[in-house]
């Protein structure tokens, strides 16, 4: 998919020079010596309006970003849980046109970070031009697309840069530092590593292998570094803090959504689900704040 002859273009060169609502956000991070929190949910479970509830909830509880699944009819990176998100949603009748509509409602009363966080193929189906366009007008700030390599990346990148866009790639522990190095390459705001391999999912204790793992992106990118993939308690948080940049924490939060309103999605229920994700990020905020995670700030 390479644009060949293409140059970087002018308003790409912007983009570089430009920081995004995403690397403000690290920077204010960075400069408190914060752990960042980033909330994962999925669009349209159980309603688009339910959503745009959640994800003004997750950012007034303090969540430094919010990712917004676009629901998928095959998503075999996410594990149960989320599968079973994407299925309410699409039930829904979601779109991602919905989803875009929803980031401008979301921008009138809110400026958190907002990632769109989506399999190629709906990005592909609407165009990428048209994609970028309307993500970037409605006040999105960056795109993590799970199953685009950077090798297939490049007219996907250059739009996307040109529409001021941050592009999120994923590395993950079978990664060689060559490949990591790849992947930071054409990452911009943040870059998301994957604890562990296989689907996502809440999970007891982190990888032993983490540390190391980290380390070697470390080696290869200044770009602050986002951990995801079975993050979901306090105790996770503060073991990141002083290694990572972010926590993503997703299936947690999808799993309160689910307990709360998957029998019967009433406006209660709803407003049940906002309150217990809330309590969740406040819980997550507090661990990044205090203890191990509290990271030295340099004068």
């Amino acid at each position: 998919m390479d644009v060949t002859g293409a140059g970087p273009s002018k308003s790409t060169e912007t983009f570089v020079k430009a920081p995004t609502r995403i690397s403000r956000a690290f920077a204010g991070l960075r400069d408190s010596g914060e752990l960042g929190i980033i909330g994962y949910i999925t669009a349209g479970d159980p309603s688009l309006d339910a959503t745009h509830k959640f994800v003004l909830a997750l950012a007034n509880a303090g969540a430094d970003v919010i990712e917004l699944g676009i629901p998928f009819s095959d998503p075999l990176a996410d594990g149960p849980t989320i599968q079973r998100a994407s299925e309410r949603a699409l039930k829904a009748h979601t779109t991602l046109a919905q989803v875009i509509d929803l980031v401008r409602e979301i921008r009138k009363s809110s400026e958190v970070p907002i990632v769109l966080f989506s399999y190629y193929n709906p990005v592909l189906q609407m165009g990428l031009e048209k994609f970028a366009r309307s993500a970037a007008s409605a006040g999105g700030d960056g795109v993590l697309i799970t199953d685009l390599t950077p090798e297939e990346s490049d007219d996907y990148r250059q739009i996307l840069m040109a529409h001021h866009l941050d592009t999120i790639f994923l590395g993950a522990p079978t990664s060689t530092d060559d490949r990591l190095a790849k992947i930071a390459a054409v990452s911009s705001g943040f870059l998301y590593l994957i604890s562990r391999t296989g689907v996502t999912g809440a999970k007891d204790a982190l990888p032993d292998d983490l540390p190391a793992l980290l380390r070697r992106a470390r080696k290869v990118t200044q770009l602050p570094i986002a951990v995801g993939f079975g993050i979901s308690l306090p105790g996770h948080v503060s073991v990141l803090g002083g290694l990572a940049d972010a926590a993503v924490v997703g299936s947690a939060l999808v799993a309160e959504v689910e307990n709360a309103t998957a029998a019967n999605p009433t406006a209660a229920s709803i407003d049940a689900a906002a309150a217990a994700l809330a309590t969740r990020i406040r819980l997550l905020k507090e661990a990044a704040r205090h203890g191990l995670s509290r990271r030295e700030v340099a004068p």
